[in-house]
């Protein structure tokens, strides 16, 4: 595995995810979670099937490092929690250590595949993540990049039931997408996480200015687990929540 370099930790938004890391761990892990079962880890499977040399950037209690190891790869999970990295290392199956995003203790062009899965909405230093990144790639390497759809999950978007009309509509509605804003989001009662709505050109620039390309993007719909879990879902079944960029760096 590679070798590590001295960094430094940030404080950032650390104290909610450690009072509120139990959240995660129980409600999106091991099978609780329709979204991570039936789309996104499938989905990652995929694409890191043939990885050699894997980082998992805000791995939580491990779950894709897990599978990236399952898959053959040497994987190392990264994330800024204790709660979530201690949970980690007693599940076993990669390796994991204490680290933030913008200052990865890794050599450069360390791992051949870099995945960050519903990380970098929570990441202050944006650019700095993207920037170190790009920097433990090797060339060639790929970087499977999962977010909150920026667009269609902006905060204070969801369907409106329009009586007013004549005849009625039903439509999404878009929050104030193009303001990057930061805000501590209760996802449930008393359960506060920091999250940074950014537009997609955020992303997508920071991307370039790094050398990593987009090779494909996907926008797919909610999984039939995900829509079943509440009536009102159904009627989100044509919004994607999830948005996938796989970049390779040149």
């Amino acid at each position: 595995m590679c070798s590590t370099h001295a960094y430094d930790l940030h404080v950032s938004d650390r104290s909610l995810w450690e009072t509120h890391a139990n959240w995660w761990i129980e409600g999106f892990t091991d099978g609780a979670d329709p979204e991570y079962e039936e789309q996104i880890l499938p989905l990652a499977a995929s694409e890191l099937a043939s990885a050699r040399r894997v980082l998992d950037v805000g791995c939580g209690d491990g779950q894709i490092s897990r599978l990236a190891a399952r898959l053959g790869a040497d994987v190392v999970g990264i994330d800024p929690t204790w709660n979530c990295v201690s949970v980690a290392a007693q599940r076993g199956g990669a390796s994991f250590a204490r680290a933030e995003a913008a200052a990865l203790p890794f050599a450069d062009a360390c791992f051949d595949a870099v995945v960050a899965c519903l990380v970098f909405e929570h990441i202050r230093e944006v650019d700095d993540a993207i920037a170190e990144v790009a920097r433990v790639l090797e060339p060639g390497g790929l970087f499977c990049f999962f977010l909150n759809h920026p667009l269609l999950q902006t905060p204070n978007s969801g369907w409106i039931d329009d009586h007013i009309l004549d005849p009625p509509e039903q439509y999404w509605r878009i929050g104030a997408y193009l303001v990057e804003e930061e805000s501590d989001e209760e996802v449930e009662k008393d359960v506060f996480i920091p999250f940074i709505h950014r537009p997609l050109s955020r992303y997508v620039n920071a991307l370039a200015e790094n050398g990593l390309l987009i090779e494909r993007m996907l926008e797919p719909a909610p999984p039939d687990g995900f829509l079943e879990l509440a009536d009102e879902y159904l009627d989100a079944a044509t919004i994607p929540r999830l948005l996938y960029l796989r970049t390779r760096k040149l």
